[in-house]
């Protein structure tokens, strides 16, 4: 049982940890809005994580093989959806602040929590390289006990949460830093930038 705590543990560090779109998104999500949206933006990354541990863990090798044929057209599909993400990001930052000079209308309400959690969520399940890993990482251990794997799969969504929500925290602190208009800008538009480079990234990538 430890050892497939320990295991759980590191697996979900192991894929939480690097620093991509989901994350840039995600701090840059809580910067502009609140703490409990940016945590439950994090709960959404960590859901899909926990997902695919348990996916993987129930048969992963097989789910694997079978998302191969179409992980090109998944790629495109969270590329796109990178794009779409990074395009609404600056756009909406160069409205608030034209609006904000202009003083001529309220700002847009930001994001409620729940639509957070989903769009965390959604993203990060476009992202079928996940599930490969945990895949290889439970490859041959499908004779563990049950017991064995739900610590494993808990472990792993433990580690996942805990990081998420830690960037979230940093995203808080930097919210209270950036608190002026331009500041936001700034943060918005780095952070469009960001995601669009990942996104050329993801589709230019081999494999």
């Amino acid at each position: 049982m430890s050892a497939a705590l320990v295991a759980g543990l590191l697996a979900g560090y192991g894929i939480a940890v690097p620093v991509g779109a989901v994350a840039t998104h995600l701090v840059t999500l809580t910067a502009r809005t609140s703490l409990r949206t940016g945590a439950c933006a994090a709960l959404g990354v960590a859901t899909a994580d926990g997902l695919y541990a348990l996916l993987a863990t129930l048969g992963g090798s097989a789910l694997a093989e079978a998302l191969r044929p179409v992980l090109v057209p998944l790629r495109w599909a969270s590329a796109l959806l990178l794009a779409a993400l990074a395009l609404r990001t600056a756009t909406g930052a160069l409205c608030r602040y034209r609006e904000h000079r202009l003083a001529s209308r309220p700002a847009p309400p930001p994001p409620s929590p729940a639509r957070a959690y989903l769009t965390l969520l959604g993203l990060t399940l476009l992202n079928p390289t996940t599930l490969i890993y945990f895949a290889a990482l439970v490859l041959g251990t499908h004779a563990a006990p049950p017991s064995a794997r739900a610590a494993f799969v808990a472990a792993a969504f433990a580690a996942s949460t805990s990081w998420q929500l830690l960037l979230a925290g940093g995203g808080t602190l930097l919210g209270r830093t950036l608190t002026g208009p331009r500041g936001r800008l700034a943060t918005a538009l780095t952070s469009s930038g960001v995601i669009t480079l990942l996104a050329v990234r993801m589709l230019v990538a081999p494999g």
